[in-house]
């Protein structure tokens, strides 16, 4: 596995992660950003665009547009991955120790 691919897998799981912390289990994009951020994820809004297609091909999130900016919103596989319940190709697995 190359290193863009870590990073993107480990991208993907962040962006899963914070979204099953939310209430609603939504954020935006911008919101993503930040969190990706505090992690050492510092990538343009281009690059956390394509991460959060590649969730929703996965079914993992589901995405709306509000003005120019994409919302994410966790859906059922997204949260077991994250529960470990589930397995999906090309994210991260979460650690024992979460």
């Amino acid at each position: 596995m190359s290193y863009d691919d870590r990073v993107a897998g480990d991208g993907r799981l962040i962006i899963l992660r914070e979204l099953a912390l939310q209430v609603d289990g939504r954020s935006n994009e911008a919101v993503l950003m930040r969190v990706l951020d505090t992690f050492g994820v510092t990538r343009s809004r281009e690059w956390v665009r394509t991460q959060l297609r590649k969730l929703e091909e996965l079914e993992a999130v589901r995405l709306t547009e509000a003005g120019s900016v994409l919302v994410a919103a966790l859906r059922k596989a997204g949260r077991d991955h994250v529960e470990r319940r589930a397995v999906l190709d090309g994210v991260a697995r979460p650690s024992d120790e979460d």
